[in-house]
């Protein structure tokens, strides 16, 4: 008998601080602590793991055409090597968020993420925007720009 394919991230018990703290580049950590007390801040929700590798905040419950459907952090993000991968809308952020997008500064978007280099290196203003309306996104405050 066939089984439902269970969402690839789902809150766990792993420590943020743990987790954060095992990044070996430096810079990369304080982004990180950053980037966690901005999200923190903006959602009004503590860090929580989800899955081995995603810092989330908040949750929120979404329904795809095809019937799936699943909880996801309201937004998360991840301190990869090459990037912050910051996880936003369920796909399309740069049809979503052109405007924002084209004054944030360095950055690569796709199917529902943002991949920054370094904090430092965008406009933090335009970033806490990309953060405040996806959260009111998912919180449903914000339909205009649901997909």
């Amino acid at each position: 008998m066939a089984t439902a394919k269970q969402p690839a991230a789902v809150p766990t018990a792993i420590s943020v601080d743990e987790f954060l703290a095992g990044n070996p580049d430096e810079r990369r950590r304080a982004d990180a602590g950053r980037l966690r007390a901005i999200m923190s801040e903006l959602t009004g929700e503590p860090a929580v793991m989800w899955g081995s590798s995603i810092v989330g905040f908040g949750s929120y419950h979404y329904t795809y055409e095809s019937g799936r459907s699943g909880d996801a952090p309201l937004v998360g993000f991840s301190p990869r090597k090459q990037h912050l991968v910051l996880y936003l809308t369920g796909g399309g952020v740069e049809e979503q968020y052109a405007e924002l997008l084209a004054r944030l500064g360095p950055h690569r978007a796709g199917n529902g993420c943002l991949y920054l280099k370094r904090l430092d290196d965008v406009d933090e203003s335009v970033l806490r925007q990309l953060i405040e309306r996806t959260t009111q996104v998912h919180r449903g405050i914000d339909r205009t720009s649901r997909q």
